[in-house]
């Protein structure tokens, strides 16, 4: 049975910042890009029979870059959809929303591009993402390159949590790794945010 590999996307000036970007394509920085062919090698030895990516930039660049030619892309594994929150950081939320949390709270409606999106409906796309995923780890590994919090989404939903568990993992780091597998027939995380 292969391992399901999360990626997150290389560095961006909004990653950088902590500004949430959700369906903004930002591209790389040069950190970034840098990084994200800093994968390549760490990659080249897995027996790959998928790889699947954000369609935003930033995902099918640092796809690129890491040598994952052929990556789809898939716009299940878009970040979450941050609505009238786009742009800003967790303290300009704040201000105008005292104790504001992502997880608890969600996000408000913002412009016709981004209409803001629940929990629930980031956790509907990563279950769609799983379950085309699990039917090819028969065959090999398989990779994804996404976002941030989709990331986590993901990862708590391959245990088979509720997505609210996504606030107990840790925020991936631009071009990071994760190992998603399973162990006597239970899911497991093998690896999470490693460079």
């Amino acid at each position: 049975m292969g391992e399901l590999i999360v990626i997150r996307h290389g560095q961006t000036e909004w990653s950088l910042s902590g500004q949430h970007a959700g369906r903004t394509d930002v591209a790389l920085t040069e950190a970034g890009e840098a990084a994200a062919s800093a994968l390549a090698p760490r990659l080249a030895n897995r027996r790959l029979v998928a790889v699947f990516s954000s369609p935003l930039s930033r995902a099918m660049r640092t796809a690129e870059l890491a040598g994952l030619t052929g990556a789809k892309p898939d716009p299940d594994l878009l970040e979450w959809d941050y609505g009238g929150y786009e742009g800003l950081t967790v303290e300009q939320i704040r201000e105008a929303r005292p104790g504001w949390d992502l997880w608890r709270d969600g996000v408000i409606p913002g412009d016709a591009d981004h209409p803001g999106e629940e929990l629930e409906q980031v956790a509907a796309r990563t279950d769609a993402v799983l379950d085309r995923v699990r039917a090819l780890l028969s065959e090999g590994d398989v990779a994804v390159v996404a976002h941030g919090h989709l990331a986590r989404v993901l990862a708590v939903r391959w245990l088979g949590l509720d997505a609210s568990a996504s606030r107990l993992l840790g925020h991936p780091h631009p071009s990071t790794l994760g190992f998603l597998a399973t162990e006597d027939g239970q899911p497991t995380i093998s690896a999470w945010n490693v460079p």
